[in-house]
């Protein structure tokens, strides 16, 4: 009998988990003869989520989870969920109910019945995200497929159902500096697309502000492309041009020094970036040589069972 085992992230989400919990449960319970377990990763929240966690984990044996020894990032906790799973069929979700639950059934059919190893959602519209933000991944994107010809196009995420045979590739590929939707690309196998709408988050606030997100472009651009360490060639071809103008130039105009200043602070400038460039793939390979772990467990479901009934009540307390 299949089983699927749906993998949630949390950080500081005590406000849309129970929400959560609640409408997916109704979901995939509707799912005839299909066991289920949930796998929640609590990626060092400073809010109420482990106690939640914790509360959920005593009262539904279908409940798991994993809380993290400090925050380790979305990536991580993807892995760990991934890694903990023991279902034919993983699923992951984020915990703010943009990803619809009600997909869960199609999805289900998709990879059980129809012969697909994945089934992924693919957000049509970002209604709420601003121009900015709205503009900014789609550049991204768009870039990203150029550099590393891998097919990540805007819209699709981490939303997605995938069976054991692609679950087991992922986990194969153990680098520390992960970019799990350059991941699932990589490994290929046949993905049934399904539309949905973006919608508001349930409750609290996003994670994600501009500064993680130019951070988490810049990340999947070094881990999938070695595009940017051509720039430097193509800059030094171009430079050397303008260099070569610029002395024929100041045999003509020899008072030129300024602008020959100028050039100098700018070539000095583009030196830094490429310097800079460089830098980031040597402290990836820097990481990856040091074969840190990719999480630390600091607590897990497992411990739930020997809570004292005083201490439950706590967490009930802790969570209304």
């Amino acid at each position: 009998m299949n089983k699927i085992s749906i993998i949630v992230p949390c950080f500081n989400e005590e406000e849309v988990l129970p929400a959560f919990y609640q409408e997916t449960k109704k979901i995939v319970s509707a799912i005839e003869q299909t066991p289920y377990e949930f796998i929640f990763i609590d990626d060092g929240s400073k809010d109420h989520t482990l106690d939640i966690l914790r509360l959920l984990s005593y009262q539904d044996g279908c409940c798991k989870y994993i809380s993290f020894s400090r925050n380790f990032g979305k990536e991580a906790a993807m892995y760990a969920g991934l890694t903990e799973a023991t279902g034919d069929y993983c699923v992951i979700m984020d915990a703010d109910l943009q990803h619809p639950p009600a997909l869960l059934p199609a999805m289900y059919q998709a990879v059980s019945a129809e012969g697909y190893d994945c089934c992924a959602g693919k957000r049509v519209g970002r209604e709420g995200d601003g121009f900015l933000r709205s503009f900014l991944s789609k550049s991204f994107y768009h870039v990203i497929q150029k550099m590393t010809h891998l097919n990540m196009s805007d819209g699709a995420g981490d939303f997605r159902m995938m069976n054991r045979r692609m679950v087991n590739a992922i986990l194969e590929m153990k680098e520390y500096n992960r970019y799990t939707k350059g991941i699932f690309s990589f490994v290929g196998f046949e993905t049934k697309w399904v539309e949905f709408h973006n919608v508001e988050r349930a409750a609290g606030k996003t994670k994600w502000n501009i500064k993680s997100l130019f951070s988490y472009a810049f990340d999947g651009i070094l881990s999938f492309s070695t595009a940017p360490l051509k720039i430097p060639g193509v800059l030094g071809l171009i430079l050397l041009l303008i260099s070569a103008g610029l002395g024929v130039t100041t045999v003509f105009h020899p008072k030129t020094w300024l602008m020959v200043t100028a050039i100098m602070i700018f070539l000095g400038s583009l030196q830094m970036l490429m310097v800079f460039i460089l830098g980031q793939y040597l402290s990836k390979d820097y990481l990856e040589n040091k074969k840190r772990p990719i999480y630390i467990v600091r607590e897990e479901s497992d411990s739930v069972s020997s809570l004292s009934t005083g201490n439950i009540t706590e967490f009930k307390k802790a969570v209304r």
